[in-house]
């Protein structure tokens, strides 16, 4: 190392030739000799050292790093993306990674960033022509794949925490179609809305922390909202119980509800809410309970930029224009605006569950929570 900091390229060359015989078991010495074959411009024979090291070891992070340099400067940028992914899926988590590491790790998250960005560009430029040939046909799901065949998307399943349905599609947004009242809530969102601003205008009466563990419960990505008004909601109904004091506040709302077809699963729904976001303030992604059921999304105040993900897609909310989403698939929500952003959401029985199918699962809630009481 001190020859090469010296520039004495071919002294350090053969004093790591002569370590390397001494010592054919070392991948670091054939990495150091790799360098050095580097900078002495010898790119075929320092990438053949470093094939050397990684057939010793093949999860030798800093090889495989050094891998996709060389070939990238050998002019091979596609194949050393293809090394550079391989790095990443074992690179050191960011509070371990040493800060002679972040530089090239860096890099090597950008050359694969941007590999997809192209490829997937490339993809659709492909799929143009066919997609000419069909005029209005939906193809959001061809899209979507093309991207995650480019890595410039990811795959999002439903990953439920309570209860999941096999056999089920993982669908973000679902059609309007599914849902024909739609249009019958959307009618009331004014009056739903002259309730709500009452309670803004008192500050928010009854809001509570959306997040609330009891202690000793792992936060995780909730750590910042944990008992904090910056997510705070109103219930009106809460795992199947109507609540009262809410609902004398809000009769208009809680008579349009009760005119919907929500989900019911006795002990665990309805459940039906104001949902209050402050300003500035990001809901981390996370999934929901069961797949079983979606939630509908309906915007009551909308401030300024607001925004929600699910899954790959991110919608903006329009005030009075609901949505049904599986919240088992990975989603996040987020209030750029100044001021509070409020809407309601309830949720309802998934659409591609049979009448058969529904009566069970009340069943299996049941029956998990009996099992969860019993002492012995």
């Amino acid at each position: 190392m001190a020859e090469l900091k010296r520039g004495e390229t071919q002294n350090a060359v053969a004093m790591l030739a002569d370590l390397e015989r001494q010592d054919p078991a070392d991948p670091h010495i054939k990495l150091d000799k790799a360098l050095a074959l580097r900078l002495q411009g010898k790119l075929s024979a320092a990438l053949e050292s470093i094939d050397a090291a990684l057939a010793l070891d093949p999860y030798f992070f800093l090889a495989l790093l050094s891998k996709g340099s060389v070939l990238e400067q050998m002019g091979k940028r596609r194949v050393a993306v293809g090394v550079y992914k391989n790095a990443l899926k074992i690179a050191p988590r960011p509070e371990n990674t040493p800060a002679s590491f972040e530089e090239p790790i860096g890099h090597a998250r950008r050359a694969v960033e941007e590999d997809a960005r192209e490829q997937a560009s490339y993809l659709h430029e492909r799929l143009s022509a066919v997609r000419a040939r069909f005029g209005d046909t939906p193809l959001e799901r061809i899209d979507e794949c093309a991207d995650i065949m480019a890595g410039a998307a990811k795959v999002y399943n439903a990953e439920p925490v309570q209860l999941h349905v096999p056999r089920l599609p993982a669908i973000p947004f679902f059609d309007r179609s599914h849902f024909p009242w739609f249009e019958q809530l959307e009618a009331q969102t004014d009056a739903i809305r002259d309730e709500l601003s009452v309670l803004l205008a008192e500050g928010l009466p009854g809001f509570a922390p959306y997040v609330d563990y009891a202690p000793g419960t792992p936060e995780n990505q909730f750590k910042e909202l944990n008992r904090s008004d910056r997510w705070s909601s109103l219930w009106l109904w809460r795992d199947g119980e109507r609540q009262d004091a809410a609902i004398e506040r809000c009769p208009q709302t809680a008579a349009v509800l009760e005119q919907l077809p929500l989900a019911d699963q006795p002990g665990f729904a309805p459940t039906a809410l104001f949902s209050a976001l402050a300003p500035r303030t990001r809901i981390p992604p996370h999934t929901g309970s069961t797949n079983a059921r979606l939630l509908v999304h309906l915007p009551l105040i909308l401030p300024g930029p607001a925004g929600f993900r699910v899954g790959n897609e991110t919608r903006e909310w329009k005030i009075g224009e609901a949505w049904a989403f599986d919240d088992t698939i990975e989603h996040e929500a987020w209030n750029d605006s100044d001021e509070t952003r409020v809407i309601m959401i309830f949720d309802i029985w998934n659409p591609l569950l049979s009448e058969a199918e529904r009566e069970m699962i009340r069943v299996l809630l049941a029956a998990g929570k009996e099992w969860l009481q019993q002492t012995d």
